[in-house]
């Protein structure tokens, strides 16, 4: 059954919040208006939480939110704060205030503040409009988050296409701009970081049996999900709230381990306890590797009742897991029959939600190297020394499976059809609400298993590293123009038969000096890639943090991942702004070259590697050495390149 994301009244929908307050007199008097409430997002009646309201013009302040619209009622009050004294503050007179959910008016009421002095009473004028949205709806407006999400101190665009990309359209400013910049929404940010409020455009999409060919052009921009993610966690608390099991359905050979491990890769990278239980493992503990295709038999009794032991036994074992602090278990098996799957069902209800992901392949190539690749690597195979007999023993397993294969048809599924052959495919869903889900369909949308590199390397030298100071601006060394030079001669060899290869490079200086001498292909700016803002300590050296700012540094050297520089970012930050970077990578079928970093390629580095979070800011990424990742149905590989030699005084960061 189709449903409208707009308005459903469902589970997911959520209340965008428009605030306007008017008043000539609050900035004569060195006041900034603040709103809180009953919400966490609102603060939870904490003054000292209450969120800004920003200067829109001379008398007017506004503030956007979301919040859940099937939470009990938002109440509210407006506060004021002096600029120079954010702990005295004085909240509105009069009983608190409610939203009126969905509809869709312009209610206009007036808020009293009274003071104890002469000022007496000041009158502002209020404006607030509520809407119903779901998840969808932001994810469909994603189109100015890269133009928002950025540190105000910095004057560029987040993505740049230079002149040798003819086929880009051009924007009203003259630039080039990628097809999913064409269209805007209005994203409110708060600062540095992840965009906590969100303006949606009036687009909507139905998220009921739908369907996406990965090719169509005029899908919502697959990074919408960033931004309705973003929002999302502000919405729903604790993420270890959220438990979800996505069990992989589909015959064998299909790409169902390829897509978990990169599914369960991608979750753990943005921060969600996630593990992949894969059911073969199960059965080969308990019942050994060498079973023939009989064991896999439909009406083998015994085989059946077999299989279903150690599946039920999987996935106890995930929901114990989950128990213990897991969100997201991904569940791997065939689960190719539906009272397999209401078996899985009935076990998780009330436990997690489920939602079935099956891979469906209808090409005999594809196939047929799948078939192989699998007899090649699987345990099962191990002690199989003729490797035709093994092909035809899993070819025999593979019709027995055939003959019972009962397609998903019921519940929450997303299908994956034709999405590995690497010349389109289709993406069906039915029943999929909530920001995670949706997070993860956006993702499936862009994965293929066309081989191809990608090639990271830092700057060269810049004039900043050989001083010591971390952040800045600065042009490059001479070392650093000498890199340059060299990186330029090895792309030109190792991408020679590569032209559609592209370069990415961050909007600062010295990466966009590195990737210059490179010719023949497009170059594209991304703000997304520039380094970590050290906010006030940018252009610093460590020592003189540790001198000037010694609680900082004591700080940081605690908790390097989560610790935020004052006014800049964290590495948790740089993750969250570099999601749209990663999903264009996975969307790439040609190679990419991307300069950028060393916080940035800890990040890049640490998906690719499926590294723990808690590593990722000692990775080590030295200046002029190239990190090629080769992307493919075998998996990520890596090889490294020592270009130069290069001493980096720079290199905690």
């Amino acid at each position: 059954m189709a449903a409208a994301a707009r308005s459903s009244g469902g589970m997911s929908d959520q209340l965008f919040v428009s605030i306007k307050l008017e008043c000539p007199r609050l900035a004569e008097m060195g006041l900034v208006p603040h709103v809180f409430g009953s919400h966490p997002v609102v603060g939870a009646w904490d003054p000292s939480k209450a969120l800004l309201m920003e200067q829109e013009e001379a008398a007017v302040w506004g503030l956007s939110c979301i919040v859940p619209s099937h939470r009990e009622t938002l109440d509210f009050k407006f506060l004021l704060k002096p600029k120079d004294n954010s702990s005295h503050c004085i909240v509105e007179e009069g009983p608190d205030r409610s939203l009126v959910c969905g509809s869709n008016e312009v209610e206009i009421r007036n808020a009293l503040f009274k003071f104890n002095d002469e000022t007496g009473v000041v009158e502002c004028k209020i404006f607030v409009e509520t809407e119903i949205l779901s998840p969808f709806d932001l994810a469909a407006s994603w189109k100015a988050h890269q133009e928002h999400l950025q540190p105000r101190v910095r004057g560029a665009h987040d993505v740049i296409m230079n002149a040798d990309s003819e086929s880009r359209a051009k924007g009203a400013d003259g630039r080039h701009v990628p097809p999913q910049e064409e269209q805007r929404a209005i994203f409110v940010d708060r600062g540095v970081g992840s965009p906590e409020f969100a303006r949606p455009t009036n687009e909507t999409i139905s998220m009921s049996n739908i369907k996406f060919d990965s090719e169509a052009k005029d899908m919502p921009a697959a990074e919408g999900a960033v931004a309705a993610a973003a929002v999302a966690d502000q919405m729903y608390g604790p993420k270890e709230d959220r438990k979800l099991a996505i069990v992989l359905v589909g015959l064998p050979a299909r790409g169902k381990t390829f897509t978990a491990a990169k599914l369960t890769r991608y979750l753990r990278w943005l921060g969600h306890e996630t593990k992949h239980f894969n059911v073969g493992k199960y059965r080969r503990l308990k019942h050994g590797i060498n079973q023939t295709a009989d064991f896999f038999r439909g009406d083998n009794k015994e085989g059946v009742e077999a299989r279903n032991e150690v599946a039920a036994l999987a996935m106890e074992d995930m929901l114990s897991w989950m128990q213990e602090g897991g969100q997201v278990g991904i569940f791997d098996a065939t689960n190719s029959t539906r009272n397999r799957r209401n078996m899985l069902m009935k076990m998780a209800e009330g436990k997690c939600k489920i939602i079935f992901l099956e891979t469906i392949c209808n090409d005999q190539n594809v196939l047929e190297r799948n078939m192989r690749l699998k007899v090649q690597r699987s345990p099962d195979y191990a002690e199989q020394t003729d490797f035709e007999a093994g092909v035809r023993d899993f070819k025999e397993r593979l019709a027995y499976y055939e003959k019972v294969y009962e397609p998903v048809e019921e519940g929450s599924y997303v299908k994956m059809i034709d999405m590995v052959s690497g010349t389109g495919g289709q993406l069906q869903i039915n029943d999929i609400s909530g920001y995670l889900p949706g997070r993860i369909v956006f993702f499936l949308v862009n994965c293929h298993l066309t081989p191809r590199p990608i090639l990271l390397t830092r700057h060269g030298e810049s004039l900043d590293n050989v001083r010591g100071r971390i952040g800045g601006d600065s042009s490059l060394s001479e070392t650093g123009s000498l890199y340059s030079r060299k990186l330029a001669s090895f792309i030109e060899k190792r991408l020679a038969s590569e032209r559609t290869a592209s370069i990415w490079t961050s909007t600062l200086q010295r990466s966009i000096l590195t990737a210059q001498p490179i010719i023949g292909f497009p170059k594209i700016q991304w703000r997304a890639l520039d380094e970590i803002n050290a906010g006030i300590c940018d252009g610093m050296t460590y020592d003189e943090i540790k001198k000037i700012k010694p609680e900082e540094y004591e700080s940081r050297s605690k908790d390097k991942l989560r610790y935020r520089y004052p006014r800049g970012e964290s590495y948790l930050d740089v993750i969250q702004r570099l999601e749209p970077v990663i999903i264009e990578l996975e969307r790439q079928r040609a190679p990419v070259v991307v300069i950028s970093h060393q916080a940035v390629l800890r990040a890049l580095y640490a998906y690719f590697a499926d590294k723990p979070l808690e590593e990722l800011p000692n990775i080590e990424i030295p200046l002029h050495t190239i990190i090629e990742i080769q992307m493919g149905v075998a998996g990520v590989q890596e090889k490294r390149y020592k270009l130069m030699d290069a001493v980096d005084s720079t290199a905690g960061i």
